[in-house]
């Protein structure tokens, strides 16, 4: 890809079979959401799919590593990169991409049951 608005533009296009995908501009990468889901973020024009409990252990099995915003430091993101074959295939994208919807999905029901209680203290 030629520029960050090129990749984001064939990432929109690949991930449309999931929904309707939007971007917004975040700390010099860009965040994606899926029917309004944060579910991914690209950052140095690579694709991270968001984890939580659920499958991070598919993105562990294979070796694959957390985001690091600070190479120099030892902090993570819940973003994993999804495996090469993610990008040949359809089916194999909707395979990574669909648990990432509901990793965010989950994380913004937690938010919300968060806000809930602070509001009813």
């Amino acid at each position: 890809m030629k520029n960050k608005k090129e990749y984001l533009e064939f990432l929109v296009d690949w991930l449309s079979p999931l929904g309707g995908i939007t971007t917004r501009s975040m700390f010099g990468g860009h965040t994606l959401y899926c029917n309004g889901v944060i579910f991914a973020i690209v950052a140095d024009n690579a694709l991270y799919l968001k984890v939580d409990d659920a499958n991070r252990p598919r993105f562990e099995h294979l070796g694959l590593e957390p985001i690091r915003p600070f190479p120099d430091r030892p902090e993570v993101m819940q973003y994993y990169p999804p495996p090469a074959s993610f990008f040949d295939d359809t089916e194999v994208m909707k395979e990574w991409a669909q648990p990432a919807i509901e990793a965010g999905n989950r994380a913004q029901s937690r938010k919300r049951r968060r806000g809930t209680r602070a509001a009813g203290r």
